[in-house]
């Protein structure tokens, strides 16, 4: 089993605390969103894989030692400032913890997401050329990939549109970035890539990649895994991983998250947390159905 530890919700930025308990407990509970009374239970002896997504990864470092498990990171980390990502730290200190990261994993077990690039007047494309290159220059020798990805029409998106403003690409946008990008990364060995997206840029040197394919899954665990059902309507190869966190719980309130759609339930949702409870959002109920989590391969 891989665990996705999250692409609901920062957990390693906000919640680490409780992740750490859980690690220790040896069980993490996970409520259905669909049924509240059903929770799945996820025992720790059946993981094989921690995948780490995350936008802030300074709470981790002083825990990984901590960690019995094989670890694999994605560090979101982009140029915007706070007026797209209002509670983020210093895009320096986040750097400085990347680092740290792949001297413990090895370089080979993190990468970057660049994500999403989105176009207007501030952000313009001279700007993500400018901020793209610095940023492989500043990562040199400790990452081996970038993965790039474009806005999408969330609902979260739309309810920020007026801050955002982006415009839509034109096909020479996509061929300035892809040249750009690309050259920017072969400078400091970077290997750029795309996943799921319709403009994958492989014309221009990125490569099409998956964020965990088959092949790096069964490297990284020794084991094989189906493709990810849950993604069926995304042109996504990803194998099936279990992600343990709650959407509408991430307070870094970035403009374009897909995972926040309603902060007042954001709000809610991390006052209602408890560090020692094996849930992430809540505590159990009496009349909960707890069901241990199946193995599949």
């Amino acid at each position: 089993m891989i665990l996705n530890i999250s692409g609901r919700t920062d957990i390693v930025g906000f919640y680490s605390e409780w992740l750490m308990n859980r690690l220790e407990e040896g069980f993490i509970d996970v409520r259905n969103p669909f049924n509240q009374k059903l929770v799945s239970r996820i025992m720790l002896d059946d993981v094989d894989l921690l995948f780490f997504c995350t936008k802030n990864p300074i709470p981790i470092i002083d825990k990984l030692e901590n960690i019995n498990k094989k670890m694999y990171f994605h560090v979101t980390l982009t140029s915007y400032n706070k007026d797209i990502e209002p509670n983020l730290p210093p895009k320096k200190e986040i750097i400085e913890a990347i680092k740290k990261i792949s001297k413990f994993v090895g370089k080979e077990n993190i990468v970057i997401r660049y994500d999403p690039v989105f176009i207007n007047d501030k952000y313009t494309l001279d700007y993500h050329v400018k901020a793209f290159d610095k940023l492989c220059s500043l990562l040199d020798g400790y990452v081996e990939k970038i993965l790039i990805s474009f806005i999408d029409d969330y609902k979260n998106v739309r309810n920020n549109y007026k801050i955002l403003n982006y415009r839509n690409f034109t096909d020479n946008d996509f061929k300035v970035i892809g040249k750009s990008f690309s050259e920017s990364a072969k400078k400091h060995n970077i290997v750029v890539h795309t996943c799921a997206e319709v403009n994958n840029l492989t014309e221009y040197g990125f490569i099409k990649d998956e964020c965990m394919s088959k092949e790096l899954a069964l490297k990284l665990t020794g084991k094989k895994y189906k493709k990810w059902k849950a993604r069926k309507n995304v042109p996504c190869e990803c194998v099936e991983m279990v992600d343990i966190g709650v959407y509408n719980s991430c307070k870094h309130f970035c403009k374009y998250c897909y995972a926040n759609y309603d902060e007042k339930q954001v709000i809610n949702n991390f006052n209602n947390h408890n560090p020692k409870s094996s849930l992430l959002v809540g505590e159990l109920k009496e009349d909960d159905i707890i069901k241990i989590r199946k193995v599949k391969q």
